[in-house]
């Protein structure tokens, strides 16, 4: 699909052992939120939090090397945020020149589309001065139209699971 490697050799940073987060903390606790269920709950909506939706994205795999968003420091937690029915993701490519931001972009949404309910309205965005094309990056990723054109595409669907369903540490195929 390319013939050209935007950066070679990107920093690679090893994955954060334990979080300490909230929701972890809250999960492992006998005694937070211990009351009886009742009909009422079900039909109240299950709020998602930023760490959350950091666990759906971060193991998505970089297009063009064998790491994980996560481990290339293109997203993080705090580069999230979450409102009511609204999701904002920021990411920073590895270099002001990616020619893959678009396409990781992507991947963040799709990945996302699939997983939250259908309520939540994402919006995908470049860190502000992380890129040099920000502006017409920023519009492609949140342009319902150009989205599901790229998403008709075979070749960029096939790229697009590939990065999505590499989970469990196996290399994409970089030729």
């Amino acid at each position: 699909m390319r013939d050209e490697v935007f950066n070679p050799n990107p920093v690679v940073f090893s994955a954060p052992k334990a979080s300490g987060r909230q929701s972890d903390l809250l999960a492992h606790s006998l005694w937070v939120n211990d009351s009886p269920s009742s009909d009422d709950e079900a039909d109240d909506l299950e709020p998602i939090d930023q760490d959350e939706i950091y666990d759906l994205i971060r193991s998505i795999y970089d297009p063009e090397h064998p790491n994980t968003l996560e481990e290339l420091r293109v997203v993080s937690a705090p580069q999230i945020t979450v409102g009511t029915n609204r999701i904002k993701v920021e990411f920073t490519p590895t270099v002001p020149h990616c020619g893959m931001s678009t396409l990781i972009g992507l991947c963040i949404r799709v990945r996302l589309l699939r997983s939250l309910p259908e309520r939540f309205k994402v919006d995908i965005f470049l860190k502000p001065g992380s890129h040099q094309s920000e502006m017409a990056v920023n519009k492609q990723l949140n342009d319902k139209e150009r989205v599901a054109a790229a998403l008709e595409n075979p070749v960029l669907l096939d790229t697009v699971e590939k990065c999505l369903s590499n989970v469990d540490g196996h290399e994409l195929d970089h030729a």
